[in-house]
């Protein structure tokens, strides 16, 4: 049995525009499979992944919310708790990465406490649609930058690149907030 303190346990919420491969991030993360067919996410899903790290047992509740303008609205009371964030966009669609302001307040004025400033990343997704390429990785750091995001990560759930990667320094991140770390 897998038990674990209080204090090992993190809320992370992964928000974006619709389409931008929330889902399909989350689902390799935790199956290691890509699926390109799985439907839109209607309100919000959550799913759990308990693991290891520098012999500390953690539990990471991975919230997932829609990205569609009319789910926006449910974003504020699903974030309140979080520990940590992941700012998702599409880096074969510029439009994507536009929304980050409206996507960061609606979640950092929700978040639990605003003494403590909890970790957010960006995650530019489709890595392998790296020939239609629209937001550049330089213009990323310096969104990133600009908002005082704790780094800017690009990924595809399709191959499987820097997936895992994202969720343990995510993570790593989230402890060393708590000072698991």
């Amino acid at each position: 049995m897998f038990k674990i303190d209080r204090e090992g346990a993190f809320k992370l919420c992964i928000f974006g525009d619709g389409g931008v491969g929330k889902t399909t991030l989350i689902q390799r993360y935790l199956t290691k499979l890509f699926n390109q067919d799985l439907k839109m996410t209607i309100g919000a899903d959550f799913s759990i992944k308990k693991f290891e790290i520098e012999g500390k047992k953690v539990v990471v509740r991975i919230w997932d919310f829609a990205g569609e303008e009319r789910f926006k609205v449910l974003l504020p009371s699903f974030a309140k708790g979080a520990d940590g964030g992941i700012f998702m966009y599409d880096l074969s669609r510029y439009t994507s990465i536009k929304n980050l302001d409206d996507w960061l307040s609606i979640f950092e004025r929700n978040v639990r406490d605003k003494q403590i400033k909890i970790p957010i990343i960006m995650v530019g997704g489709k890595l392998d649609l790296e020939d239609n390429r629209s937001v550049e990785t330089a213009e990323a750091i310096e969104l990133s930058n600009t908002h005082n995001l704790q780094g800017i990560y690009e990924c595809s759930s399709k191959t499987g690149v820097n997936v895992e990667e994202i969720f343990e320094l995510i993570t790593r991140k989230m402890m060393k907030n708590v000072g698991m770390l």
